[in-house]
């Protein structure tokens, strides 16, 4: 089976496919349908899979779609207990989060979709979720303006019963209006967490220690904000069409405010732009916008180099995958290949031909090692407990026993 890398730019609407493009050529690679997808609705998960949020017409349940690569068809639909819109994966594929109207964020196994926790984040509707770069945090931003970071490995182990606000790292009023999205910088105690919301601002972070660092205001809505490689410069999604450039001064990544700094790019979009994305190793930058229009643009000029072809007539969100990834033919892509750019293997050509019947039953099988693994984890709390009540004992008979001998 002969194959080929591509670095993939995917886009969503609420009304049309899920469409995967070259980044490169801009060629139409793939379309996926029957999701009805939100903002903030659609994700790479790892190397294997594209999961859609959905809201059903017919009776506005909320459920995700699983797709593979090589079928235009969900494989799986993941229940919830609430209508979603945000979501996010973590890079290796095995878990994915879900931010519900409730303000709770759910976390689900992969592929099983096994709800572990509900997590009441927020006092209004989730509005975006994004994972820090090293895997470790999530960070959530809410309708109520709060931005929240949990630790993942806390939020995917802990107990469904567990009070939710000790697992909560930091959790802060943000903004006087919803949140519409988060970006994060490159590193890990001292990386910086960019906030952008309906209330005109971009305020930046601090995100060890949760505390703020700059604001910056514009004159419409940001919908989103993208880091140019070096961290030098920010692009922000305007609600008027427009993007905006930033600068950042590189030695102590701290926002030069004056007004002067930023600069509007000439050419914009007929609708609001609601997401971007770096490509081509920080040389381009990709637009969506809310009319369906798609451009790749030189990243230091601005200038269009290419339009990506749209028949869907709107846009609610788009993806870039980060590195390369390896697809042989068959379904459009015809589905995902070896291996990508960091060696990381995800399916081969092989793989692919399994019947459905097979893959099924590798999902069982997967569904009944977490089974086991949850179950050993509960018999170790369990013998923890034990051991802990035992040592209360040992150390009350102790002391009685002292009590007993000084008389």
């Amino acid at each position: 089976m002969s194959s080929s890398s591509h670095e993939i730019i995917l886009t969503s609407s609420p009304d049309g496919p899920i469409i995967a493009y070259d980044a490169s050529s801009g060629a139409i690679l793939a379309s996926f349908i029957g999701s009805r997808s939100p903002r903030q609705g659609l994700v790479l998960v790892g190397k294997t899979f594209i999961a859609a949020s959905h809201i059903s017409s017919a009776t506005a349940s909320g459920s995700i779609h699983l797709y593979n690569w090589w079928s235009s068809t969900a494989f799986h639909h993941l229940p919830l207990p609430e209508p979603v819109a945000p979501i996010t994966a973590t890079s290796d594929g095995l878990y994915l989060f879900a931010g519900g109207l409730s303000g709770s964020i759910h976390a689900l196994s992969l592929p099983s979709g096994n709800l572990l926790k509900s997590l009441p984040a927020h006092e209004k509707p989730v509005s975006c979720l994004k994972i820090s770069n090293d895997g470790s945090l999530l960070i959530s931003g809410g309708d109520d303006g709060a931005v929240v970071v949990v630790p993942i490995f806390l939020l995917v182990e802990a107990s469904k019963n567990e009070n939710g606000g000790n697992i909560i790292l930091h959790q802060f009023p943000a903004h006087a209006d919803s949140v519409t999205d988060i970006t994060l910088g490159v590193g890990l105690c001292n990386s910086t967490i960019i906030s952008c919301s309906l209330d005109c601002t971009c305020k930046f972070w601090n995100l060890s220690r949760g505390t703020h660092l700059r604001t910056v205001a514009f004159p419409c809505i940001i919908f989103g904000v993208a880091l140019d490689p070096t961290e030098s410069e920010f692009h922000a999604a305007g609600s008027d069409g427009s993007i905006y450039k930033g600068t950042l001064m590189v030695g102590s990544k701290r926002l030069v405010s004056q007004g002067g700094e930023l600069v509007k790019w000439t050419q914009k979009h007929d609708g609001a732009v609601i997401s971007l994305g770096i490509t081509n190793e920080g040389r381009n930058l990709v637009s969506a916008a809310e009319d369906g229009s798609v451009w790749i643009r030189v990243i230091k000029t601005g200038e269009i180099i290419m339009a990506l072809k749209n028949e869907m007539g709107s846009i609610s969100d788009m993806v870039v995958s980060k590195g390369r990834i390896s697809y042989g033919k068959g379904h459009g892509v015809g589905g995902t290949s070896a291996t990508d750019e960091s060696g990381n293997r995800s399916l081969s050509g092989r793989e692919l031909s399994f019947p459905m019947k097979q893959t099924l039953e590798m999902e069982e099988i997967l569904t009944l090692v977490a089974k086991d693994r949850s179950r050993a984890i509960d018999m170790l709390e369990s013998a923890i407990d034990m051991y802990e009540k035992l040592l209360e004992l040992i150390l009350k008979e102790a002391k009685e026993g002292t009590g007993t001998g000084s008389e």
